[in-house]
């Protein structure tokens, strides 16, 4: 299982929320390449980053970050937050992240996620976000009244291969993943699923490992020192 450790930027700064929320941003850390690089040495070779300015504005904001971590941390970067242009997929790829993550575009626009997935086929992720089951979207402050399931096999369908789903209740509470709702969604479509929102510790680590998952997004865990990020490389047992 992939460990993602990731670094979210708002205004230029890492920061973490508390279940999305823009208003609760807290600064955990003060360089992103820093950071990247501390994760680096601790095993990772992944890192989850997010445009929260541009997951609510729908335009890229903080790329020149994105790009310098990928020039120069040595890690592969998965990338989510206002991508919803082809032009903005070409963008990051040609700038060498290894992976895009697609969220509300994946609600709005699925000829999108059909288009890129025909071009760039693994490269494209899809970002599944929900409060109780419910698919939320332009950087979580609408929900829709799709279900994540029926979501997550819509996007199948058309070849995604990689789903990240989130329950945004859990984000950035150190209270523990929602296995159930992931078990579901892992049992309901053929594609590899990445765990993110709430993991806490070794155990959560453990618990979404013997679960068979893809990948886990690891944030405030890791900022708060509730997980220790080498041991999780090792427990998780890296593949790519």
């Amino acid at each position: 299982m992939i460990i993602l450790p990731a670094i979210d930027i708002k205004d230029g700064e890492c920061v973490r929320l508390y279940k999305g929320v823009m208003s609760t941003a807290e600064v955990v850390a003060d360089d992103a390449l820093a950071t990247a690089a501390a994760f680096k040495d601790a095993g990772a070779e992944w890192v989850h980053m997010v445009d929260l300015n541009g997951a609510v504005e729908g335009v890229r904001v903080n790329s020149g970050i994105f790009i310098d971590v990928v020039q120069k941390s040595g890690l592969k970067v998965e990338l989510g937050g206002g991508i919803r242009r082809l032009e903005d997929i070409d963008y990051y790829l040609d700038k060498g992240i290894s992976r895009v993550v697609i969220g509300s575009a994946a609600v709005t626009n699925p000829e999108l996620v059909e288009e890129a997935v025909k071009k760039y086929g693994e490269k494209i992720a899809v970002g599944i976000d929900a409060k109780k089951g419910r698919v939320a979207v332009s950087g979580w402050t609408t929900v829709s009244e799709i279900d994540f399931i029926t979501m997550a096999q819509s996007m199948e369908a058309i070849g995604v291969s990689v789903i990240i789903y989130t329950d945004i209740d859990r984000d950035g509470m150190l209270s523990g993943p929602n296995i159930e709702q992931l078990n579901k969604i892992n049992q309901s479509v053929s594609c590899d699923i990445i765990a993110s929102g709430g993991i806490n510790d070794i155990n959560d680590i453990v618990a979404l490992r013997d679960c068979g998952f893809y990948g886990a997004i690891c944030g405030r865990s890791l900022y708060k020192g509730t997980l220790n990020l080498e041991e999780a490389v090792k427990v998780g047992g890296n593949f790519l």
